[in-house]
């Protein structure tokens, strides 16, 4: 566990984007990284498999790793704030979306959102944290493909612009969660 919050302060410092942060949230925030690589990295393989654990592939920000679906949660919280700060009182939750004909890769999100309450069923009924764990993963994958193809906050339909936020909120709800029920924190910022 020290080995892991140590990979994660030397791949922060690597990055540098922890800069505003004081010490003591970055200590904070290095050892929510450090855990969720370790916890994911555990819990992604299925329980009757055998695996062979790497500290340096559990911590890539990139690919199926619990920092991965962190740093999609990270940056879903982002894009809320900015906009809560230029648009005070806005809430994703209640914003009018009718009229908004839905990209594809807008329907994909959604589409893997639907499955959640059956991917939940079905890991509590196998006992295997795995599935939860690669949906979280898939989701912050569509997520992330979503993201760069399509303008959020500086969409200029306001329909677009109002489903996109509702998207954005909803998919950092359901990644917290899935993520909560595998035991790992999920950080504001990263």
């Amino acid at each position: 566990m020290l080995e892991m919050k140590e990979e994660a302060r030397s791949v922060a410092a690597e990055q540098g984007k922890l800069e505003a942060l004081s010490e003591e949230e970055k200590e904070v925030v290095y050892h929510n990284i450090g855990m969720a690589a370790l916890k994911y990295f555990l819990l992604r393989v299925d329980p009757k498999k055998n695996m062979l654990f790497d500290p340096k592939e559990s911590i890539d920000f990139n690919g199926n790793t619990g920092p991965s679906v962190q740093y999609t949660y990270v940056r879903a919280q982002a894009i809320q704030r900015r906009y809560a700060e230029a648009h005070p009182g806005f809430n994703p939750k209640e914003a009018n979306t009718e009229g908004h004909t839905l990209s594809t890769a807008e329907s994909e999100v959604v589409a893997k959102m639907y499955e959640w309450p059956a991917v939940l069923r079905m890991a509590a009924t196998t006992y295997n944290p795995a599935d939860i764990a690669h949906y979280s993963y898939d989701l912050a994958k569509l997520y992330n493909a979503f993201y760069q193809d399509h303008q959020i906050v500086k969409e200029t339909d306001e329909q677009a612009r109002n489903f996109r936020l509702a998207l954005t909120y909803k998919t950092g709800v359901v990644i917290r969660e899935a993520m909560r029920l595998l035991g790992i924190s999920m950080p504001d910022r990263m």
